[in-house]
């Protein structure tokens, strides 16, 4: 279980530099790692190819060209605190050249809050020193190096990219300075308390891909010629530009000075048309033709830092916080002030030290020059940034280091657009909600606890409260890898509280590029374990326990009424809709708050859910996805797209569902009475296929398996396509005279098998091996042996039929009569060998696994996906585009699940100080790339009334069963009660799929079932038994009020023990 689906899916090279110089050793600390893991991450100095295994899901995000240039950056990261620690394990997994550490400071109890790499033993030791050695076990690519001296000129001077998270001013604008003039690259970052600071400067830059989409297409349907053309594109779907993107033409039949131009820049007119310039010199457009954007580099200029704080140029994240920037840029200044003058921060909560950074902050702003100067302070803010300056929070820390780490990125590879320049972040609505509620100095002192970076901020009540909580993770992939670290730093369950997390995956190589908890030599483990292991080394008082349970019916024995009833609440860590859903409704049923979050490459989401407070997960739906038609799939494909469901369709088709219907006709002996059942021609395909698997296509051999996969290629790419072009020739014209091949129907061509074709050869290898394993016969990956196979074979000749029927239109296929053939039913009935003397025959279907190199899956999509795009003169896709689509693979990054953790537990801080106010939460979405930010209150539960009642979804009946005599209630009663007590006539009452009652039923079978107990007509209409484990059944009902109107109502807990 990892990220994913946003919300419900919400749309939301440079040359090679010398590395570091490595001092005496005095400063200098270097991990040299001379194991090859297992699973074959070596240390290669950065010159071997891409590790497409390690990197998979973020090379989906950040592409091949941009990890290439990444991998030639030297950064540095100064100040080994949480911040610090956050950002380099993002740049560390991310895969740059190399990373050094750099602190002068020692391990100090505030520390332990939030720098998840120190222990309480490591307390007076240098922290870039001791984290080193744990911050280079995550990624064997890249090399980590502990450096403790100054930072000289000449020790920058080599760098391509300085990061200063726990700098003094004056070092902050030296540093800013040097960089500038050398063309090093520049992020300052820092956190105070519940505030957030990051700054960028990348002096002069190209930005190659400024959002990170996929380019779009379109098909085109007219070109006007005109001193600025307009372009129509078909109607199927809206063309998604933006005015000022740049595109270019293919395919254009008629005005063909279009095709192949120089990228043209276009102003959209409406979701179909746009214009390009001038296209009166050109050509009468006739027909066709395909319109592709084009990313065009962007070069963007950066000021100093010192020019930078003069005249500062903002990027908002709370749209409701317009003023703030511009009043925390002044108050970190004073900040810095304020350390220079006393050596210290500001004491947690001391009114003295408050007053006394509200007039450095006036100081400050008196001697402003340019747009930093501001009319007015707010005192009331300032203060608060002084009493928690101190504190050092674990989730601000996550969100400001994923933000930072992904600057970093785009510093390094030009992908996507940079921070301009300033960013200024706070949570203040995670401090109470009383009204001027104001902790003592008492409350927030440090106390030589490993939580005192938080007791600064919130005082010790809040960490009482967080030792108690009993939550439950649903999945321990990234987003759960990440909560973990944060539960373990906040404190919590680290006293009668507990964490229980369960994940029933085991650890792969593409997890341990953001899965930051496991290791190579974690691999196959299983994922909760190996994740309650790895948090309880960051803090050993948290209490953890590791489930390997899917959540779902099926494990509702476990996860009961007694389990649910003990949870303070729920964070789902989840990678489908489905999983989400169900434990929406379990949080809704047993009233506990749920956390819940997505990313998708560098897009994120948080939502919060909260009891009889806000709507829940599943009230707002996205629109389902667009699916392909059948007939586009199956005979008029125009996109890479179609081509690989079709290779996906196939693979299933030949691979997976003939194997599982001989195996259940062999094995299960009502399978023939349930396919007989089926619609339309449905029997007569089912049985077809088990009678070529088990008869006319069964191989014996190699050598027969070959031969399948040499006449199923003839087959789909020669023979189809000569039917169809027999059935409709590239001339044919439509009932109206228009073209028959034109618009989204691309005339196709058939194929001429030849042994000296690689993607006909990878074919058939890959098809003829998965046909053998199906049979379970011994497979070769001799290709010599196979062309000496291929030349024996004779193909049949092929010539097409007439009157073979081939349908143009889903709406078409739909209306065909789909009779069954009766006498071929008995015929191939007849045929089949009995299942009694196949019993020790065994078919192996193959079930799709796109992560695995060695199956030929992937081998065989991509083999069939591209031969059919030749087919229809379709740009082909290479493997790691194939697997993307056919694998469905979600696209993610370390840097997006950090920031979105972040935010998620600064909501779970809220909800265990039991905040009231709908407006004190915050649902987020971001997406990193653009950067782009947007927090807003959580939706109210929306209210429905019956008679003078008013009620959400977070309200039911509560109706109990079990009456004061010992006897459960009867249908009648139950109609009794609600009319006496509630004034409601139930017209009709159904659990789950099975409908108990309703006011139009036959009266004999009404008679019946109104005596009987409801537990008992539960039973005997679903066909199943209730489980000891079941206290209560929900109902839903249909209602009429006392005037005969419909009422909606809510649902009906009914408990029975």
């Amino acid at each position: 279980m990892s990220s994913s689906p946003l919300s419900k899916k919400r749309r939301v090279s440079g040359s090679e530099t010398k590395s570091v110089p490595h001092c005496s050793s005095s400063y200098s600390a270097e991990s040299q790692q001379t194991h090859t893991p297992a699973n074959g991450m070596a240390n290669n100095g950065n010159e071997a190819e891409i590790d497409e295994g390690l990197y998979s899901r973020q090379l989906y995000v950040l592409g091949h060209d941009a990890m290439k240039r990444m991998q030639n950056s030297n950064v540095l990261i100064s100040g080994l605190r949480g911040l610090g620690v956050e950002i380099a394990k993002n740049v560390i997994l991310g895969g740059v050249k190399s990373v050094t550490l750099h602190d002068q400071g020692v391990a100090e109890w505030r520390d332990l809050s939030s720098q998840f790499y120190l222990r309480e033993e490591d307390l007076g030791k240098n922290r870039a020193e001791v984290s080193q050695p744990r911050l280079a076990e995550l990624n064997s690519y890249v090399p980590v190096s502990a450096y403790t001296g100054p930072l000289t000129d000449e020790y920058l001077s080599n760098l391509q990219v300085v990061v200063l998270t726990n700098s003094s001013l004056e070092e902050q604008l030296r540093i800013g300075d040097l960089c500038h003039s050398k063309g090093i690259k520049l992020v300052i970052a820092d956190t105070r308390g519940l505030f957030g600071q990051l700054f960028c400067d990348f002096g002069d830059m190209v930005v190659y891909d400024t959002n990170g989409e996929q380019p779009l297409s379109a098909m085109v349907s007219m070109i006007t010629k005109d001193n600025a053309g307009v372009v129509t594109c078909l109607d199927e779907a809206r063309h998604g530009f933006e005015s000022g993107d740049h595109v270019t033409f293919s395919e254009v039949q008629g005005m063909t000075e279009l095709n192949n131009c120089q990228p043209l820049e276009i102003k959209v007119l409406g979701p179909y048309t746009f214009s390009v310039g001038d296209t009166s010199s050109f050509s009468q457009y006739v027909r066709g033709g395909i319109v592709s954007q084009v990313k065009v580099p962007k070069k963007i200029s950066f000021k100093s830092l010192s020019a930078s704080m003069c005249d500062p140029e903002y990027m908002l994240t709370d749209f409701a916080k317009f003023e703030r920037p511009g009043q925390l840029h002044v108050g970190f200044q004073a900040l810095h002030a304020f350390q220079k003058k006393h050596s210290r921060l500001p004491k947690p909560w001391s009114q003295a030290d408050g007053d006394e950074l509200v007039a450095l902050c006036n100081e400050v702003n008196a001697a402003q020059t340019g747009g930093a100067k501001l009319e007015q302070l707010d005192e009331g803010l300032l203060k608060k940034l002084a009493y928690m300056s101190a504190g050092d929070l674990a989730p601000v820390n996550a969100f400001i280091g994923g933000l930072a780490a992904q600057e970093i990125m785009k510093a390094c590879t030009g992908k996507f657009m940079p921070i301009m320049q300033w960013l200024y972040f706070d949570a203040l609505e995670c401090l109470s909600e009383a009204e001027g509620a104001m902790l003592t100095e008492e409350e927030c002192a440090p106390r030589n606890s490993r939580y005192d970076g938080q007791i600064a901020v919130f005082g010790t009540r809040l960490q009482d409260e967080l030792a108690k909580q009993r939550y439950f993770l649903v999945g321990a992939g990234a987003i759960g890898c990440e909560l973990l670290k944060n539960f373990a730093m906040i404190g919590l369950a680290c006293g009668e509280g507990e964490v229980i997390v369960t994940d029933m995956d085991t650890i792969e190589k593409s997890n341990l590029n953001r899965q930051f908890l496991f290791r190579p030599w974690d691999v196959t483990r299983m994922k909760s374990e190996t994740a309650a292991a790895a948090v309880q080394q960051m803090n050993p008082s948290i209490r953890i326990t590791g489930h390997q349970n899917r959540v779902g019916p099926d494990t509702e024995k476990i996860y009961d009424d007694e389990f649910f009833e003990g949870l303070h609440g729920v964070a789902n860590a989840l990678d489908n809709v489905d999983a989400r859903m169900y434990m929406d409704r379990r949080c809704v049923y047993y009233r506990k708050p749920l956390l819940e979050s997505g990313t998708l490459g560098t897009k994120g989401n948080v939502q919060v859910v909260i009891p009889f407070l806000t709507e829940s997960y599943s009230s707002s739906q996205d629109p389902p996805e667009k699916s392909i038609p059948i007939c586009t799939l199956k005979n008029f494909p125009n996109a890479i797209e179609h081509t690989l469901q079709w290779a996906r369709d196939e693979l299933e088709g030949l691979f997976k569902q003939p194997a599982e219907n001989a195996m259940q006709y062999l094995t299960d002996p009502k399978f023939m009475e349930r396919t007989l059942k089926l619609p339309g021609a449905q029997p007569v395909e089912v049985l077809e296929a088990v009678h070529r698997s088990l008869v006319t296509e069964r191989p014996q051999s190699w050598a027969d398996c070959v031969s399948w996969a040499r006449n199923h290629w003839q087959c789909q790419y020669s023979n189809n396509i000569r039917q169809l072009l027999h059935n409709f020739p590239p001339s044919q014209l439509t009932s109206s005279g228009a073209p028959f091949w034109s618009g989204p129907k691309r005339c196709p061509h058939p194929l001429e098998f030849s042994t000296s074709n690689d993607l006909h050869m990878d074919y058939i290898l890959a098809a003829a091996n998965l046909y053998a394993q199906t049979y379970g016969i011994p497979t070769s990956r001799d290709r010599a042996a196979l062309t000496r196979l291929l030349n024996e074979i004779t193909v049949p000749e092929f010539t097409p039929r007439s009157g073979v029927k081939i349908h143009v239109s889903d709406q078409e296929l739909q209306n065909a009569n789909s009779s069954v053939d009766d006498s071929r039913l008995e015929e191939l009935k007849s045929q089949l060998p009995s299942p009694e003397a196949s019993a020790q025959f065994r078919l192996f279907p193959v079930d799709f696994e796109k992560d695995d190199d060695s199956n030929f899956h992937m081998d065989f999509i991509v083999a069939a996906s591209n031969l059919r795009a030749e087919n229809y003169d379709i740009p082909p896709a290479d493997r790691h585009k194939s697997k993307l689509i056919a694998g469905k693979i979600i696209p993610a990054i370390a840097t997006t699940t950090a920031a979105v953790v972040g935010l998620v537990c600064l909501e779970l801080l809220k909800l265990v100080q039991g905040h009231r106010r709908l407006e004190s939460y915050k649902n987020g979405f971001m997406n990193l790339a653009l950067p782009f930010f947007a927090f807003s209150e959580p939706i109210a539960a929306p209210k429905h009334k019956y008679y003078e009642t008013e009620w959400t979804l977070w309200d039911r009946f509560e109706v109990k069963g079990i009456q004061p005599s010992g006897e459960e209630m009867t249908l009648r009663q139950f109609l009794d009660y609600f009319k006496n007590e509630h004034k409601l006539e139930i017209t009709m009452l159904s659990q789950g799929v099975s409908m108990l009652y309703s006011f139009f039923m036959p009266a004999a079978k009404l008679k019946e079932r109104l005596e009987m107990p409801m537990t008992e007509i539960v039973t005997k209409v679903s066909k199943k038994k209730l489980g000891k484990h079941i206290g209560a059944l929900v109902f839903e009902l249909c209602c009429n009020d006392d005037t005969d109107e419909d009422v909606e109502v809510p649902y009906v807990r009914y408990t029975i023990r």
